[in-house]
């Protein structure tokens, strides 16, 4: 069996299938007002998606992120960027007027640099437009360290009952490492604020691989994270792409721990969790067994999307906002990405729909199969091929890498049924690329794999 230093290498993260790497600006504005169309056609059967509303701004800029954001505070600026998101709101609203919502999710970037008056007045336009499924859920991704009374009150107001933290590490020397100064007693009373009215789902983000981070730094943290009981933990590996993201060039690469180092964090993070009851939810979520994620992920029905493991009936995402992305019936689009841009574009009624991707039939079969294996590690391939119409001993046929999976022992089949081993289930993305037709034709760069 080989070690994994044989899979250092780059690969996708597979939140979506296609990756975006496969996006392209032949999709556009037209495709994706016929596409949202489609989510009315079939009646309940397909009116029913997420949210995504995405902030690209933040009060300060962390160098290991790799995010579409940028530091804007003028007020001005945030003004137009609120106006812009409510115009699109009925943009959509005018071409699938009977869209039903679930989930509520605001990402970013930090979508609270927004202030608590601009975000209210987008959320009540929402809601003015849209109805709502009962018992959905509204989260959003907050900076600790820019959470008073104010904006608590007002998440509140708008609905928000799960909030996300990023934190990374606690160790001083690494948050200088990249630019992030952020105190255990800063993220503690940020909690406490919003347990007092009434937002007590929380989740944590941490990564490892930071540059001056080590083992010992990482299980400190660990141990602050756990002593703070949130009823979710996302661990995700340091992805060090600096010719993607620029901000990266500030961070030293010989700072940075070693593919053994980084091998030792991920087992660390594994059996610390682990052993304080939380349950691993697909490749780096951990949840407590009473969170939604982990139930959902125990019934079979967890779901990949660009947001991350996500506990949704329905595959369908409606994104607003620069660079955000819609999973739709026929395939993925994007906004774009510069923020001046989306506004100037919505403003003028127009979708600023700039690249995307239309799904082909062997797009679905193949996502499918990915998306159970980065869920589930596990997928019965004669029944998935058998609903798509396709063969399945014909089609393993075509899986030239399977076989080598198979030998090194990151996978084992029992007759159609493929089953990721345990030393393979962190290398799930590498079992998950076997799987990827475009991979060997894309130019897109991805993160190493490990």
């Amino acid at each position: 069996m080989p070690t994994r230093a044989a899979y250092d290498r780059p690969v996708p993260r597979y939140t979506s299938f296609p990756t975006a790497a496969q996006f392209h600006g032949g999709v556009g504005p037209v495709e994706h007002r016929a596409w949202l169309q489609e989510l009315a056609l079939n009646g309940a059967t397909m009116a029913d998606a997420t949210l995504y509303l995405h902030v690209p701004f933040c009060a300060r800029l962390c160098w290991y992120c790799a995010c579409h954001t940028s530091v804007v505070n003028r007020p001005e600026s945030l003004e137009a960027y609120a106006r812009a998101l409510t115009r699109e709101i009925d943009l959509v609203a005018a071409e699938a007027p009977d869209l039903k919502i679930g989930s509520i999710q605001w990402g970013g970037g930090t979508p609270s640099q927004l202030g608590p008056a601009r975000l209210a007045a987008v959320a009540r336009h929402l809601a003015a437009r849209f109805e709502r499924r009962d018992g959905s859920e509204t989260s959003m991704e907050l900076d600790p360290r820019f959470c008073d009374e104010a904006l608590a009150a007002t998440l509140r107001e708008i609905g928000v009952d799960r909030v996300s933290f990023g934190i990374q590490d606690f160790d001083v020397e690494v948050q200088q490492a990249i630019n992030r100064p952020q105190s255990f007693d800063e993220t503690m009373d940020a909690m406490d604020r919003l347990s007092a009215v009434g937002i007590d789902r929380f989740n944590l983000d941490l990564v490892y691989g930071l540059p001056r981070q080590t083992c010992e730094t990482l299980e400190r943290t660990l141990d602050l994270v756990l002593d703070l009981g949130p009823d979710r933990i996302a661990v995700f590996a340091y992805a060090h792409v600096p010719w993607m993201k620029p901000r990266q060039g500030l961070i030293a690469a010989d700072t940075l721990p070693s593919l053994a180092e980084r091998a030792e964090m991920a087992m660390l993070v594994s059996d610390s969790l682990l052993s304080a009851g939380y349950l691993k939810v697909g490749l780096d979520h951990y949840a407590l067994p009473t969170d939604p994620l982990a139930r959902a992920a125990g019934n079979g029905r967890l779901r990949r999307s660009f947001q991350g493991y996500v506990a949704e009936t329905k595959p369908w995402v409606v994104g607003l906002g620069a660079s955000a992305i819609s999973t739709l019936p026929s395939g993925y689009t994007q906004n774009t990405a510069d923020a001046r841009r989306y506004g100037a574009l919505i403003d003028a009624g127009c979708f600023a729909t700039t690249r995307g991707y239309a799904l082909s039939a062997a797009d679905r079969l193949r996502g499918e199969i990915i998306e159970r294996l980065m869920c589930g590690f596990a997928v019965d391939l004669g029944e998935v091929c058998g609903r798509h119409g396709v063969s399945s001993k014909t089609f393993v046929a075509e899986i030239e890498g399977l076989p080598a999976l198979i030998d090194d022992g990151l996978v084992r089949c029992k007759g159609d049924r493929l089953e990721v081993t345990p030393f393979g289930q962190p290398l799930v993305r590498f079992v998950c690329a076997a799987f990827d037709h475009h991979l060997r034709h894309t130019d897109g760069r991805h993160s190493r794999g490990i």
